[in-house]
């Protein structure tokens, strides 16, 4: 199964958490485009984009959570890539039955991400706009990968984390 991540991060560079989990993943031989590097002036190649999907079988975006959203470009890139009669509608089935990762990472900890936590709302409702669009594409979205509290993770803890990523992307 071929796994490609599409890795939204405005300043990887500044990243601990998306970072590692990147390089990590590249280590272990998967492909991770840095979609922010590759269109710096957001000026997205939507075929170039859209080959790609084709040659996938298996979609992670990974991104951190911004305000309880999608970084902008993540946003920017599904409206254009995912573009009626490709995506969906009567003649769009390209990503039919392709499966999907949402690879999210948070600064706050686990427990803010809760009915009864400070934010009142649980990560799985944050991603629920995302996973909705299944019902357009027919993309098979799988249990989100999600690291927690990366403000205030261990240099072991980010490790472990990585590991866990790369043990979760080698499933088929």
């Amino acid at each position: 199964m071929k796994t490609t991540i599409l890795l939204f991060h405005p300043d990887l560079h500044a990243s601990r958490a998306n970072k590692v989990l990147a390089k990590a993943a590249q280590a272990a031989g998967i492909e991770v485009r840095d979609i922010y590097s590759q269109y710096p002036a957001g000026q997205i190649d939507v075929k170039k984009e859209q080959a790609v999907l084709e040659t996938t079988d298996r979609i992670v975006f990974q991104f951190p959570m911004y305000w309880y959203a999608t970084p902008s470009l993540m946003k920017e890139w599904l409206d254009q890539v995912l573009e009626y009669g490709w995506a969906y509608g009567s003649t769009g089935n390209a990503l039919q039955g392709k499966k999907v990762i949402l690879a999210v990472t948070q600064g706050a900890g686990a427990e803010d991400y809760t009915a009864d936590g400070r934010f009142h709302v649980t990560t799985q409702e944050l991603l629920k706009p995302l996973e909705t669009i299944k019902y357009h594409t027919g993309l098979v979205f799988e249990e989100p990968f999600v690291v927690s509290g990366v403000l205030n993770l261990s240099e072991e803890a980010l490790s472990d984390a990585a590991n866990s990523y790369i043990a979760r992307l080698s499933q088929a």
